[in-house]
């Protein structure tokens, strides 16, 4: 147990305390000199807490605070207890009897406790910067018009290297929606089966707007006019970290517009795609800085619960961790990353070793030289997939780690542009044990 101070030094003719740790029923607070104190006697681990003044909830706006679901902003504190005295006898000194010393011995603090001081930790940092942070001085971005014809699009979406791109509307002004690869794929889908959405002869005319209308009507079921209605999920750049993370997260994207927020109500200005590996980047240099509250970095992945994992390595997960063969029809791939709603697969070979990921990008290197147009998509496998990606871009480096691997090289890994999971195998049979993806990593931080 650890005694924790805790005052109120900017006035007032009363004070009361309340925290997560006495339910939220209210303590009086003892006038100290100038200030208003209380103190409690707290296991290690972290905490919230606010202050009512003069009957009005008030929270230090000098200390870290934190924002619950309801929008309500709580102080929070860390109580950290790592030194434990431990009581030991000095040896006789030729046969004479000394007194019992105090030895003072540095623990290892539990699991669960470290893992909430890291946390701690990063959520203060993600909380006390703003995307605007993180968006690069200089970056370029494409963006498409929404009146562009959709093979267009796709060819132009194969060329940069892009798995999404924002739609500008000129009738309104602005970024309404995002063309992602998950578009090609049902857009294939439509066409292979010959439905009529859009026909391969049409698709030098239709436009992105069309297919977006079409593709509602035919996946939308009869909330399509409702999904239509919904407003473009994005953030503004004043937004902290934290709500920007959890915007991404919560409705299963991989990035979000970022719009500036303008003071007279002119509109918001598109500035630029917030990511979780950018985010990722920004964080893992802060914690460069960070002196204290970080030794979980240095744990190894056995130890932390993240990441999604095979059965056979007796960890539990939220996910199933599924693997596809190379000879596994391609069709099975993409039901799985669309249902699964994952961005990758782990491709193995009849041993159960990692060969490559097939990821839902990946799709688009059908987009060259009109591929999708001269093959049966029922009739693809992984194999064929690959082998066209491969003729495409060359074979590519798959990234691993190891469940030794620590938290430190995990982060560092992920936040490498263009990653977004690491695969994590066995060392000597390269048989796949488990996956980390960038969604793992800030579920694990901030749930």
């Amino acid at each position: 147990m650890v005694l924790q101070r805790f005052s109120w030094p900017y006035g007032g003719r009363s004070a009361s305390f309340c925290g997560s740790f006495t339910g939220w029923r209210q303590c009086p607070m003892g006038l100290v000199g100038a200030e208003f104190q209380v103190v409690f006697d707290l296991p290690p681990g972290v905490y919230q807490y606010r202050f009512l003044v003069d009957g009005v909830w008030r929270c230090d706006e000098a200390k870290p605070f934190v924002r619950d679901e309801y929008g309500m902003i709580s102080n929070e504190v860390l109580v950290e207890n790592n030194v434990q005295p431990v009581v030991q006898p000095e040896p006789s000194i030729r046969g004479t009897n000394v007194d019992e010393g105090i030895i003072l011995t540095t623990m290892p603090p539990e699991p669960g406790v470290q893992i909430a001081v890291f946390c701690h930790v990063v959520s203060g940092i993600l909380l006390h910067n703003t995307i605007y942070d993180v968006v690069p001085i200089s970056s370029k971005l494409a963006v498409l018009d929404t009146q562009l014809p959709v093979k267009q699009a796709f060819k132009i979406m194969h060329d940069e290297g892009l798995a999404l791109v924002p739609l500008w509307d000129d009738h309104q002004g602005t970024i309404t929606g995002m063309l992602t690869a998950s578009d090609f794929v049902l857009m294939l889908r439509k066409l292979q089966r010959n439905i009529r959405v859009i026909g391969n002869e049409e698709l030098e005319m239709h436009p992105i707007s069309a297919w977006k209308e079409a593709k509602l009507q035919f996946y939308g079921g009869p909330d399509g006019a409702a999904m239509q209605r919904r407003p473009l999920i994005h953030v503004k750049d004043s937004d902290n970290l934290v709500d920007v993370a959890l915007t991404i997260i919560r409705n299963e994207i991989s990035s979000v517009p970022i719009f500036k927020c303008m003071p007279d109500s002119s509109g918001m200005p598109f500035l630029n795609l917030a990511t979780l590996q950018g985010i990722l980047k920004f964080l893992c240099s802060k914690l460069q800085e960070q002196a204290e509250g970080c030794s979980l970095l240095h744990n190894q992945l056995l130890s932390i619960p993240i990441g999604t994992w095979s059965p056979h390595t007796g960890r539990s997960s939220s996910r199933q961790l599924r693997t596809l063969l190379l000879s596994s029809p391609l069709n099975t791939c993409l039901d799985f990353l669309l249902q699964d709603r994952v961005s990758s697969i782990p491709i193995v070979d009849d041993n159960g070793s990692l060969h490559d990921v097939y990821s839902l990008s990946d799709i688009m290197a059908l987009a060259k030289n009109d591929v999708y147009a001269h093959i049966e998509l029922e009739q693809v496998t992984v194999q064929n997939a690959l082998d066209v990606q491969y003729q495409v871009h060359g074979r590519r480096h798959c990234h691993t780690c190891l469940q030794t691997s620590t938290l430190l090289e995990v982060l560092e890994g992920l936040s490498v542009p263009g990653v977004r999971r690491l695969v994590v195998i066995e060392q000597s049979t390269r048989f796949v044990e488990g996956i980390i993806s960038l969604r793992d990593i800030f579920t694990f931080l901030l749930g």
